[in-house]
């Protein structure tokens, strides 16, 4: 605790130093700190009907990088510019097929047959009347993180954008299953949704552990981005499975090999065989800041910060490391720490105005460790589109300048 305070004390006074610097050479404001502002002499605006960001804030500084083309497409979340660990709706990344379609919330209908004792045909005003659930987690799509094209210029939002993590409210789908009865033999679901491909996706009984009927994120209803009124939410599982715009739910004795799970969302090994259903998302890490596309402006203290996830429960540590590798040290997790949720981390560092390199490699409840890229690609190859939760990093320049690490 002492060497704590000491080095909080420490930066107090440099950061203080710097402040009296900046006032002898006119680097701050004229004017003091105590004259009453302009903005203070005057009415503010009257309040608008829906909230939105200040103008100089996260949207227009960070947007959502907009799709490369219409209809099958995604945005990315701005992770570098977001602060804590749930994100804005308006900043959840997107992954479309075919486009967002417009449903009638008083027509859609979710229906639940096959391996069933009593088929359901659901309304919206039947699934919110029973039971709900909310609960805080992430949404990775398996394809973050490309496995080859990385770019000197790229952002935590072009390497780590497709994930996102939010509270999700709505009804267990045990709760749904128990109300249809599983007939003997039922050992897998297929889901379905009503965009215009039909996405499609066969899952496991067994892996279905804390499923949601999503009607709502954070505190509202569902946009219609992510699925409004209603959608499969599978939490720690790759999120092409949370399938949206949900309209049928089939229990079978076996997977239903439908096109998203053959033709796509299957790792092809080096020795040409394909690994299929490969649903869990691993641990894994990316550090925030300072990060590609920033800049340190002066050499001194600066805090080291990133995110952590795992589909596999809770992070149980992250190590950082600051010279590629050649040397680890603990980061302080910051909580609430929650299962299949982001972790924020954070680790003091001074910099010396020298080359660096930044890591981070996160640790799970399980005893997992996120693995370098080499020895995920020594077992996994590069052929493979998904699944890549391989050690990261940045280089630091000298002069400041922050890109990604090859």
């Amino acid at each position: 605790m002492g060497k704590r305070m000491e080095n909080r004390r420490g930066f107090l006074r440099m950061a203080g130093s710097l402040a009296g610097a900046g006032v002898a050479t006119g680097a701050l404001a004229e004017a003091s700190p105590l004259d009453v502002p302009p903005w203070t002499r005057e009415q503010g605006a009257t309040a608008p009907g829906y909230g939105r960001p200040a103008p100089n804030e996260t949207l227009a500084r960070y947007p959502r990088l907009p799709p490369r083309f219409p209809g099958a497409s995604s945005t990315v979340t701005p992770l570098q510019g977001l602060h804590g660990i749930l994100t804005p709706n308006g900043l959840h990344f997107e992954r479309h097929h075919a486009g967002i379609p417009a449903i009638d919330p008083d027509r859609h209908r979710l229906a639940v047959h096959g391996l069933v004792e009593r088929p359901l045909t659901l309304t919206m005003d039947d699934i919110v009347r029973f039971p709900a659930v909310s609960r805080l987690h992430v949404l990775e799509c398996s394809g973050n993180t490309p496995w080859l094209g990385a770019k000197p210029d790229w952002t935590v939002q072009d390497s780590h954008g497709l994930i996102s993590c939010a509270e999700w409210t709505g009804v267990e789908l045990s709760t749904l299953l128990a109300e249809a009865g599983l007939k003997p033999g039922a050992a897998w679901i297929l889901a379905e949704g009503a965009d215009a491909c039909a996405m499609t996706r066969s899952v496991p009984l067994d892996a279905l552990d804390g499923a949601i009927l999503a009607y709502a994120q954070n505190g509202e209803r569902l946009r219609p981005e992510q699925g409004y009124p209603l959608r499969l939410f599978l939490p720690g599982l790759e999120g092409n499975l949370s399938i949206k715009w949900l309209r049928r739910i089939k229990v079978g004795d076996r997977p239903f090999q439908t096109r998203e799970e053959t033709s796509k969302y299957t790792d092809l090994m080096p020795d040409g065989s394909a690994r299929q259903f490969t649903f869990v998302m691993e641990a894994k890490s990316v550090i925030t800041a300072p990060s590609g596309g920033q800049r340190l402006r002066e050499p001194g203290f600066h805090e080291i910060r990133g995110l952590a996830w795992t589909g596999r429960g809770r992070i149980a540590g992250v190590e950082v490391s600051t010279d590629g590798g050649a040397s680890w040290r603990e980061a302080r997790l910051e909580g609430p720490v929650l299962p299949r949720c982001f972790t924020r981390f954070r680790l003091p560092w001074r910099w010396e105005g020298g080359p660096a390199q930044l890591l981070s490699r996160a640790r799970d409840e399980t005893g997992y460790v996120q693995p370098s890229r080499e020895a995920l690609v020594a077992v996994r190859g590069t052929r493979s589109f998904y699944h890549n939760n391989a050690v990261f990093g940045w280089s630091i320049g000298p002069d400041g300048a922050v890109t990604y690490a090859a």
